[in-house]
């Protein structure tokens, strides 16, 4: 087996993602984990759905769980796996919504699960990182932080990447869940969950700060100050770290140093929970003041918004000249990437939308608080 690991590393090196750039399509078609194999919330390799047949998309399935479902999905292997506020994290088949298993934390799960290597790590309020076996739900292992989970783990070179409500920083062994290394940041980190990219690790908190540490040890790098705590998660894109501060602040930060290259206010007091999707040399991002934003990634200047009416805090998902996105007033759009001109809408009854959506071979998938999770396909 491990011959065989080895010769395809030969083969792909130059596809190693967060490495060398996107892999090939053919085995990355999915959306395993929030930020995306990329660390920047978008799906290159989606060829089903595009801006000529988005607006002929229709519910597939949903299916009830037992709370809100805030969690956003992660998609691989023909299966949906996402967490509600029942306390369960729920495994559903893609292609039906049937459900396949679920597994009981302490607490609320709003945390977006990671999948790698057949195994599921996601965090519940209980203050727990869990790793379940994908195909059963079988608890491998959990490792307990000091406060709630709301992070979204990141998974990368065998380590799990997660922070916690108690203000750290974590890095566990993904086979075992033995810790490796925690950094404690000034404050709690509430909402911002971890992007890792060439060996470092870049996070928010809410002490005001962006922080990128060394994966392998931990060790600060550097930090940069925003005029307020950072819930929104960082996107890394050809050297830059974007990410929104609740200062109503989009921040274009040089990953190598923290150096400030541009940002992008929004006006008035408006928060930034939305975070940022990368592609194509542009940046998109929900904001407080109800808008969906596509920034130049280069400079920072406007290149359009869309007004949704109501608070974008979910974060947009970009797949094959689309923008997807998610709002307060019950409301999932379909953008055009290019020009931000509406494509396609759904109202979800009784349900504002927190959960940020994943796209996977034609399907949109995202979570609703009216107790729902959805699957959208083309009709």
């Amino acid at each position: 087996m491990k011959r065989v690991s080895i010769m395809v590393f030969i083969l792909c090196a130059c596809f190693v993602p967060g490495a060398w750039g996107q892999p090939p399509c053919k085995f990355y078609t999915q959306w395993a984990q929030f930020h995306r194999y990329n660390m920047q919330r978008w799906n290159p390799c989606e060829n089903v759905l595009n801006v000529n047949n988005v607006g002929n998309l229709g519910l597939k399935w949903s299916y009830a769980t037992g709370d809100r479902v805030q969690s956003s999905p992660a998609v691989t292997n023909g299966v949906v796996y996402v967490g509600s506020e029942d306390h369960n994290v729920y495994a559903l088949k893609a292609s039906t919504g049937a459900k396949l298993w679920s597994y009981t934390t302490g607490d609320v799960v709003e945390s977006s699960p990671a999948v790698a290597n057949g195994v599921v790590y996601v965090g519940s309020f209980d203050g727990n990182v869990y790793a379940l076996k994908a195909s059963t739900g079988d608890k491998l292992w959990s490792y307990a932080t000091g406060a709630s989970v709301y992070s979204s783990p990141a998974v990368a070179n065998g380590v799990v990447y997660v922070s916690s409500e108690d203000g750290a920083v974590y890095a566990l062994e993904a086979s075992t869940g033995d810790k490796l290394w925690s950094y404690t940041t000034g404050g709690g980190v509430f909402g911002s969950s971890p992007a890792v990219e060439n060996g470092v690790v870049y996070v928010g908190s809410d002490d005001a700060n962006v922080y990128a540490l060394n994966a392998s040890s931990g060790t600060l790098l550097w930090s940069h100050a925003t005029g307020g705590p950072v819930y929104s998660s960082p996107a890394i894109a050809n050297g830059v770290v974007y990410v929104g501060s609740d200062d109503g602040n989009v921040y274009a930060l040089k990953a190598s140093t923290g150096a400030q290259m541009w940002i992008y206010y929004f006006g008035g007091d408006h928060p930034q929970l939305s975070s940022p999707a990368v592609a194509n040399g542009v940046v998109y991002v929900g904001s407080g003041d109800n808008n969906v934003y596509a920034l130049n990634a280069s400079t920072g200047a406007k290149l359009w918004s869309f007004d949704t009416g109501n608070e974008v805090g979910d974060s947009p998902a970009v797949a094959n000249g689309v923008v997807y996105v998610a709002t307060y007033n019950w409301i999932v759009y379909a953008l055009n990437a290019r020009t931000g001109t509406q494509l396609w809408s759904y109202f979800i009854d009784g349900g504002a939308i927190s959960s940020s959506p994943a796209v996977s071979n034609g399907v949109v998938y995202v979570g609703s608080t009216n107790f729902n999770f959805y699957a959208f396909g083309l009709k």
